[in-house]
């Protein structure tokens, strides 16, 4: 899927909401949160020593809703590495 998405933080660093297809999600439940490694090999990318972190993958699985009355779904949210941007890679009910 991977659309662009925007995601609103609470000031500790939790998703609050997710602006998708200009509807905004209220997040629901308490997320989950976790990081993955990029297949750097497979890339053949090189980088600058000091460039930064250029393995992470961070996720967040968040349960949304459009309104109190509306059905769960869930969004898995994704952020390449030196990416300010995130990703809206998965939708299910």
């Amino acid at each position: 899927m991977d659309v662009d998405v925007e995601v609103r933080f609470t000031p500790a660093g939790t998703p609050l909401a997710v602006r998708h297809e200009g509807r905004i999600w209220a997040v629901a439940a308490d997320p989950v949160h976790w990081f993955a490694r990029d297949a750097w090999w497979d890339t053949r990318l090189t980088a600058a020593v000091g460039s930064g972190d250029l393995v992470s993958i961070e996720f967040w699985q968040v349960q949304v809703r459009l309104g109190s009355n509306s059905a769960l779904r869930t969004f898995t949210l994704r952020r390449n590495p030196l990416s300010t941007q995130w990703l809206l890679e998965s939708i299910s009910d």
